[in-house]
């Protein structure tokens, strides 16, 4: 599974639904990388969760608390977080916003819906 790299323009992707008050565009990826968009509702929750893809998230809108091995830190634009492999992490979006994830491999599961 592999995209063509290239542009990345965000109107040619459709948002997926991926929980209550939670969406997802997945903007690009190949084998070793995966670029994704997860817009939240005030009040969603990305429930705690852990996964073998190490993950760098950039919050380009809104404020979050962030939950990383039972740590919790409250995050706004311009901040972001990094989760190393298997790590347990979750958010509750605290005002409505958009995070910027890229995973390392690429979310093969994501790509199943």
């Amino acid at each position: 599974m592999q995209q063509q790299p290239g542009f990345i323009g965000d109107s040619q992707f459709e948002w997926q639904t991926a929980g209550e008050g939670i969406r997802r565009k997945i903007m690009a990826y190949d084998p070793s990388l995966m670029l994704v968009k997860v817009a939240f509702e005030q009040g969603a929750v990305g429930t705690l969760h852990k996964h073998v893809h190490v993950q760098i998230t950039h919050i380009e809108s809104g404020v979050f608390e962030v939950e990383i091995a039972g740590e919790k830190k409250l995050l706004k634009a311009g901040d972001g977080f990094h989760v190393a492999s298997n790590v347990e992490h979750g958010v509750v979006c605290l005002e409505k916003g958009v995070l910027i994830d890229v995973f390392s491999p690429m979310r093969e599961d994501f790509l199943a819906h």
